[in-house]
């Protein structure tokens, strides 16, 4: 944690991760007395970790919570160079999802529509050391 709050904790790349990254974020949110955006930002975070972890299983990831003058940043990195692509929009239906135990994982791929939906912006940043940062910026100053 450096001295003007912002947190950045390396975490594995697995689906306990985004417990912990929630777990994380909270804390930190409340801390700056910005339990009013939490619901939304925890989603946010839960969507950014579940893709680093799916895309670098089993490898460093970090998570980042910052906070400047435009509001709440929300980054994490991960090893894999590509860049993020959210699936193409389309209305669903339940009739559209197959919920059987072979294909229920088959009906993800919605999260990152879910983050630019939730932030004010967003975006993914390559990390001159490599990998990337895939980040959303909350505001908590509009209510």
């Amino acid at each position: 944690m450096t001295a003007t709050g912002e947190m950045i904790v390396p975490l594995m790349g697995t689906a306990a991760s985004v417990g912990l990254a929630r777990t994380l974020a909270e804390a930190r949110l409340c801390n700056w007395d910005y339990s009013h955006i939490l619901d939304d930002a925890l989603l946010v975070v839960s969507e950014l970790v579940t893709n680093a972890a799916q895309r670098t299983p089993n490898q460093e990831i970090r998570v980042q919570i910052s906070r400047d003058a435009g509001g709440v940043i929300l980054a994490v990195w991960d090893r894999d160079p590509q860049y993020p692509r959210a699936v193409p929009q389309r209305l669903l239906s339940l009739d559209d999802l197959d919920l059987s135990s072979e294909a229920f994982d088959d009906n993800g791929g919605w999260g990152l529509h879910i983050v630019q939906a939730l932030s004010v912006q967003c975006g993914a940043t390559r990390d001159p050391a490599g990998g990337k940062w895939v980040w959303a910026r909350m505001n908590p100053f509009v209510s």
